[in-house]
């Protein structure tokens, strides 16, 4: 079970990388401002800098989870696991900022906490049962 927890805290990672690309990297294009909700591209240029920071936010929260699931692959496990929880831990509590703070982000706050809580519940079991 641990090892399934592991690839769901890689996919969260995986996850946030692509929201760090296209907050940080895309947001002025007609795609992203789609998902985002964003109509115009002069709102996007506005909020450019306020998308470019949180990116990074969510690259750092990715970046931690996975040097945790490195950590543990090579037998650092302690160290590993702590950085696995506080990774999807900080995913999952973003997720329920958002939705907290507005409930037509519901979609968004799913998409963005699922995986980080599956990854938490399953590495949790297999830290018990290991």
């Amino acid at each position: 079970m641990l090892i399934v927890g592991l690839v769901l805290a890689a996919a969260a990672a995986a996850f946030h990388v692509f929201i760090f690309a296209l907050e940080s990297l895309k947001w002025t294009e007609p795609e992203t401002r789609k998902i985002f909700g964003v109509a115009s591209e002069a709102d996007a240029v506005t909020m450019k800098a306020l998308a470019f920071n949180q990116g990074f936010y969510n690259l750092f929260l990715a970046l931690t989870a996975l040097l945790g699931v490195g950590f543990v692959i090579i037998g650092l496990t302690t160290v590993g696991l702590t950085l696995v929880f506080a990774g999807t831990g900080m995913m999952l509590a973003a997720a329920l900022v958002l939705v907290l703070s507005d409930r037509t982000k519901l979609r968004a706050a799913a998409m963005q906490g699922t995986l980080p809580l599956l990854a938490i519940i399953a590495t949790a079991i297999g830290v018990s049962i290991g």
